[in-house]
Parts: C-alpha cells; sequence; structure tokens
C-alpha cells in the first residue's frame, strides 16, 4: 500500500449568509474590496514559495484561486438580486455535471476542501485529512493510488478524468473539471479537482498535486436557482399573456369613443360625457372596473361605473359578461334598480360566483332627471355653482352577495351646467386623502371649466401619474342644455 503522509486541513470556504435585500449594494462593495484583498495575498502567497514546490504553500495557493472563484459567482448573483429578476437563459457556460439528489444530511461530510500528491519516482501519496473525509475513506485503508482513483468516479466521468491525469503527466497540462463520486456509504457527491504536474530540476514530472474540492451542496443550490429561475419565468410568460388577453377584453367592451361626446346626440339638454381608465401599473394583473355611457330609446343616456372582484382573466371576463347584460337590459327599457336586481339574478346563476360593485345611473333629458340605483358602490358626485356634493346614497347590497336583494332607486333633479362625476373605488388607493375630499376639492377647477372634457383632464391631472397598485375608472357628465 502507499504511503500516506496527512496535509494540513482544508478550512471549510463556505460559510453560508442570508443577506438583506436593502444591503446588496454595500454587499457589493464588499465583495469587491475582499477580492483585491485576496489578490494580494495570492501575490503574497506565491511570492513566499519562489522556486519550491512546497505542498502547503501549493494549497493555500489554489484556495485562493477557488476563493476568487467563488467571490466572482457572487458578485454575479447580488448583482441578480439588486437587479430584482434572474436573468433570462439557462445554465452557465462550463457547468459540470448536474448534482444527484440530496443525501441524508448525516451523511454529508464536514469538509470541503481537501488536498492530494502522488510522487511518481517513490509512488507514496499524500492526502489531507479532509479529502479522507471528502471521499468518506477510512484512513486507515490510506489514499488512493492513481491506478485504483478512477475506479471510485461515475463511469460516465472517468475517461474524462483518465484524458486529463495522462495530459497532466505525460504534456504538463493542468487540471480543472467536475467529477462525480459515490461514497461507500451511497452518497452520492460532485467535486470541482484542479491541479497540475511538479517538476524536477531536468524538467521531467515528479508529482501531481491536486485540490479537491466538495461542490455538491453548491450545484444543487445553483440546481435550485435555476429551477425556480425557470419556474418563475414560465409564471412571468403566463402572467403577460393573461395580463394582454385581459386587457384585450377590457379594451374591447368600453366605449368606443375618446374626448367628449354629446348623449343623446342632437339634444338641447344632452349631456357632454367624457371618460377615462386609470390602468394599473404594467405588472399587476388588469381588474374588472369599468365606466360606460350608452344612448337608449327616448333620448335617455344610461350612465355607470362599476368594479368585479378579483383580477386578471376571470375578473375581465366577468365584467364583460354583466356589462353586456346591463346594457341589453337598459335597452330594453329596465329602470337602475330593476337592472341591479336582474344582474343579481344573473349572477346567481354564474358558472364561478363573483362580487360587484357599480351605481348605474338612467339620465332623462325631458325634465333633466337622474334616476340612479348602486350596489354597495360610492355614489354619484354632483358639482353646481362652484360647489361639490355626495348625492345621498340609496341602499344597495353588492351583486352577487345573496339572493332576492332588493335595490332602491332615488332620483334627483339637475340643472343646466351641473357637472355628475362617477369613479371607482381605486381611484385614490396611492393617497392617503380619501378620493372623494380629492375630488370635491376641485370644485372650483370644474366651474372654470368650459366642458366635460376639461372637467376629465383636471381628475387625470390630480390622480394620474405614478405607480398605481389598482385600476380605476372615472365618468364625467356635464348637463349642456
Amino acid at each position: 500500500m502507499a504511503a500516506a503522509s496527512r496535509l494540513p486541513r482544508a478550512a471549510d470556504p463556505h460559510a453560508p449568509q442570508q443577506p438583506e435585500r436593502s444591503a446588496v449594494a454595500t454587499l457589493l462593495a464588499q465583495i469587491a474590496r475582499l477580492r483585491g484583498s485576496l489578490e494580494a495575498v495570492r501575490r503574497e502567497t506565491i511570492a513566499a514559495a519562489g522556486d519550491t514546490e512546497e505542498a502547503g504553500l501549493r494549497w493555500q495557493r489554489a484556495l485562493c484561486d477557488l476563493a476568487a472563484r467563488q467571490l466572482d459567482c457572487l458578485t454575479v448573483q447580488l448583482g441578480q438580486l439588486r437587479e430584482g429578476h434572474p436573468v433570462e437563459g439557462g445554465r452557465d457556460e462550463g457547468e459540470g455535471p448536474e448534482a444527484e439528489p440530496a443525501a441524508d444530511p448525516r451523511d454529508r461530510p464536514q469538509a470541503r476542501v481537501g488536498s492530494a500528491e502522488w510522487h511518481l519516482l517513490s509512488d507514496d501519496v499524500d492526502w489531507s485529512d479532509d479529502l479522507f473525509d471528502i471521499f468518506g475513506r477510512d484512513p486507515g485503508d490510506g489514499p488512493l493510488s492513481l491506478d485504483d482513483l478512477p475506479s471510485w468516479f461515475d463511469p460516465a466521468d472517468q475517461p474524462r478524468l483518465t484524458a486529463m491525469v495522462t495530459d497532466c503527466l505525460v504534456d504538463g497540462k493542468p487540471i480543472d473539471g467536475e467529477f462525480r463520486i459515490r461514497r461507500p456509504d451511497g452518497a452520492p457527491r460532485t467535486l470541482h479537482v484542479v491541479g497540475e504536474p511538479v517538476l524536477d530540476a531536468g524538467g521531467a514530472t515528479e508529482s501531481m498535486w491536486t485540490v479537491v474540492r466538495d461542490v455538491t451542496e453548491l450545484r444543487r443550490s445553483r440546481q435550485a436557482v435555476r429551477e425556480s429561475e425557470s419556474a418563475l419565468q414560465r409564471e412571468r410568460h403566463f402572467a403577460h399573456a393573461e395580463r394582454r388577453v385581459a386587457q384585450e377584453l377590457h379594451e374591447a367592451v368600453l366605449p368606443p369613443w375618446r374626448g367628449a361626446v354629446h348623449l343623446p346626440a342632437g339634444d338641447p339638454a344632452a349631456l357632454t360625457v367624457a371618460g377615462h381608465h386609470f390602468p394599473a401599473a404594467a405588472d399587476t394583473p388588469v381588474s374588472g372596473v369599468w365606466y360606460d355611457a350608452l344612448p337608449l330609446p327616448g333620448g335617455h343616456t344610461l350612465l355607470g361605473v362599476g368594479d368585479v372582484a378579483g383580477r386578471g382573466v376571470p375578473a375581465a371576463a366577468g365584467m364583460t359578461m354583466l356589462l353586456g347584460a346591463l346594457r341589453g337590459m337598459a335597452l330594453g327599457g329596465a329602470e337602475p334598480a330593476a337592472l341591479l336586481g336582474r344582474a343579481n339574478e344573473l349572477l346567481e346563476v354564474a358558472a364561478q360566483p363573483v362580487l360587484v360593485g357599480t351605481v348605474c345611473c338612467r339620465y332623462d333629458p325631458a325634465g333633466r332627471a337622474l334616476h340612479w340605483a348602486r350596489a354597495t358602490h360610492t355614489p354619484p358626485l354632483l358639482f353646481r355653482d362652484g360647489v361639490g356634493r355626495a348625492l345621498a346614497a340609496p341602499d344597495g347590497l353588492l351583486l352577487g352577495a345573496t339572493t332576492d336583494t332588493p335595490y332602491a332607486q332615488v332620483s334627483e333633479a339637475l340643472r343646466p351646467g351641473d357637472l355628475l362625476l362617477l369613479h371607482t373605488a381605486g381611484l385614490g388607493a396611492r393617497s392617503p386623502a380619501p378620493a372623494r375630499e380629492r375630488l370635491l376639492a376641485l370644485a372650483p377647477r370644474f366651474a372654470a371649466a368650459p366642458g366635460a372634457q376639461d372637467c376629465l383632464r383636471a381628475v387625470v391631472e390630480e390622480f394620474g401619474g405614478g405607480r398605481r397598485g389598482d385600476d380605476a375608472c372615472v365618468l364625467v357628465a356635464k348637463v349642456t342644455g
């Protein structure tokens, strides 16, 4: 059996840390300074070695190289953490074979880095204590010879290991690769092996030294990161596609007009109507909010806003179904309270349960009367002579909440120049001040505005801009005659 000696025990270079997200930039700066200090240590180590090839110094130099590789990898990973999303793509270039499923934690060796040297002339082999731990080999059995070493490696990796060792011994090429082994206790490990030949005074190969690093946990962590990145990318692609479908549904059912319109056209007591949708942030699923203004038979006009609970395609689909039903029933002559009652009955038999808050108005130009009802929704605001107020709200539960729910209807007499404003609940979500107070504070601007579009512009200036966490809709209607 080959004679064995012990090299210095390798220190574990991995001290798991979980940096706080807010400290990522500080960590990157610290790593940059540490990388520079490490390079200085490496230069000092090489200078101390001089022309000698002492095993301990070679081991230290190799540890510096391995530590530098880890710091570079950590810099990339923290850079991704700072950006807030994974980089598109698959495995890193040059990575070794993927690790097998994790063994029982009790079977994991504590050592992470070991070293060895095979002396060709004397057949002596030096293994560090840590290398015995990595291989799960009893030190009493002695180190493995170069002839026995490949048998411990995965059969698929044996030809590559043999080729690297031959190239190192014959052509003086360095060894740098990852290989899989299975310990005697059955635990699979992934090892990163680096090494080089040691030459005698005549330039002939005297020995081969290596540093072996157990990277099993590192590879498992990287695999977990890759899998989570793939899952996150799939989720983002799905969310993007779902958002696009929901947006298309949403845009398809909102009123097609842009700017202010007169409803009904040609009536001297007509309303000038303008509406606006405040979209949520790009990464937020579309909600089921809407605004609507529809000319009805007899010169009447349907006005309304509402919000279907939920987000994404289900909310947009529910909004599409409900808004179509409300429009159809309104064209058939149903009054606002009756509209809500029948819409509630429709939701009772819907395939998916849904809750809806809405306010529904019917404007009669003959008497300038506004008839309206609501389902637990913010009441309309009426602005007259530079002063605004909320209309007295009738009772009405959310649509879809209970069966046989009665909805009360009230009427309000309007005057020429009056401005009616309807909005959904998410309008002022980004501000601690209630949306109603902010809207009522706009009364002087509304009084000075010549038309509905100018009033809407004031609302957009007040509530637009910045990142929104929820969609919102607003509808303004000004009595023009």
